[in-house]
């Protein structure tokens, strides 16, 4: 039998799996499994255990801007262009978000 915290969770939890390579993408906010209000502005943290991965990647998510504001000149995942897997990820749930690294290299 499944224990009621593994079916519903309290924290948002997903799984990720880019060529070969399993990661865990997670938010330590509550209020984003019930609160749509939430949404506007979060951080998710993502780990996928590479050697050279020495910490936790913390994303800042913005739903409500655009990534096309940041640089108006070139949107870093036009056709042509590389976009990192787990921002598409992330734009599958949240599409059009625009997603800030905070330092951290994007995992290709």
């Amino acid at each position: 039998q499944v224990s009621p915290a593994l079916r519903t969770p309290r924290l948002p939890v997903w799984l990720c799996s880019s060529p070969g390579r399993l990661g865990v993408l997670f938010g330590t906010d509550s209020r984003l499994l019930s609160h749509w209000r939430a949404e506007r502005v979060f951080h998710l943290y993502f780990y996928g255990g590479r050697p050279e991965q020495t910490r936790t990647a913390r994303l800042r998510i913005d739903t409500h801007s655009h990534h096309w504001e940041d640089s108006p000149s070139e949107d870093p995942c036009s056709p042509g262009k590389r976009c990192p897997a787990l921002e598409m990820a992330i734009r599958t749930k949240w599409a059009g978000a625009t997603i800030s690294w905070n330092g951290t290299d994007p995992f290709f």
